[in-house]
């Protein structure tokens, strides 16, 4: 049984987390968010040690450290703009670190992570569970399988819609979040990489506080992609369902379903980061540099 810290734990993405610890059979011993709406700790942990300052949490961590209490790893769901500040806390305390995605909003704070990798030898982790799908996977497949000439015409369409609290929030701040294409789109441009291979052209059409559009050219795929946290922008058809997200990939026109079998793809990638086969930095690179020449207007 491995020993879990958690940073964050009252953000939207920290249940899966919460999940993936327990249902790995591990234990998560201390928490911290500077909110103090944690009650979903008591359908997993209730035993742990929950704090609401960051020097609180560190003393206590250093503390543990010495009774001989190792903490095996550092689950990160915090902003993103902290991503990187807590995943060095993490190496530093000789804890693996599993960050949610974006693991930072700029390529050169991968090289400096890489860096303190080395001088402490541990590892850092993200949580790239598209590639864990067995639809997506299925799709790499058959990808790998056509013609090696074949040049795909691909079409991303995804929609969650947000409310006004939204743009209030460090989801809303460009400099905190990355912008819509870093926050809701990350994992999506790091599955088409994945899939069809290297960046050869990345032109931004549309950048606003609420959408963005643009067309990615891949080595096997041109992909016009839009994203939106705007509920105008969802189709009528799903509007009159009373739906409020909407995902749609389509490969040559064909629709590829994958709305389903998400919920234990972060258990999945747990499994495979205790096996030794998680997601590194080399594997989040391509898909950072993509959102920041998107967000920064570089080609």
């Amino acid at each position: 049984m491995k020993n879990f810290a958690l940073i964050g734990v009252a953000g939207f993405i920290a249940p899966r987390h919460l999940q993936a610890i327990k249902d790995t059979g591990n234990n998560l011993v201390a928490a911290l968010d500077k909110f103090d709406s944690v009650g979903i700790m008591d359908s997993y942990f209730p035993n742990a040690d929950f704090f609401t300052e960051f020097e609180r949490f560190d003393r206590h961590l250093e503390k543990l450290r010495r009774q001989g209490k190792k903490i095996d790893y550092v689950s990160i769901c915090s902003p993103n703009y902290l991503h990187d500040s807590h995943i060095r806390f993490a190496l530093r305390h000789g804890a693996d670190a599993i960050c949610e995605k974006p693991l930072v909003l700029n390529p050169w704070n991968l090289d400096a992570l890489a860096e303190i990798e080395r001088e402490t030898g541990h590892r850092v982790y993200t949580i790239l569970q598209l590639r864990l799908h067995p639809v997506i996977q299925q799709l790499k497949k058959k990808i790998e399988s056509s013609p090696a000439g074949k040049h795909f015409q691909v079409d991303l369409n995804y929609i969650t819609s947000r409310g006004n609290w939204y743009h209030h929030s460090w989801k809303g701040d460009v400099s905190k979040s990355g912008g819509v294409a870093t926050n809701i789109g990350v994992h999506f441009f790091d599955m088409l990489q994945w899939i069809f291979g290297a960046v050869v052209d990345n032109e931004a059409k549309l950048i606003r506080n609420d959408r963005a559009s643009g067309i990615l050219t891949l080595k096997r795929a041109t992909v016009n992609w839009d994203l939106s946290i705007n509920s105008e922008h969802l189709p009528e058809e799903v509007k009159a369902q009373g739906k409020r997200t909407y995902r749609s990939l389509k490969i040559e026109g064909e629709e590829i379903e994958f709305s389903e079998g998400f919920t234990d793809l972060h258990t999945k990638c747990y499994q495979h980061i205790i096996e030794g086969h998680g997601f590194g930095l080399e594997e989040a690179r391509p898909s950072i540099e993509m959102v920041y020449k998107i967000r920064d207007g570089e080609k």
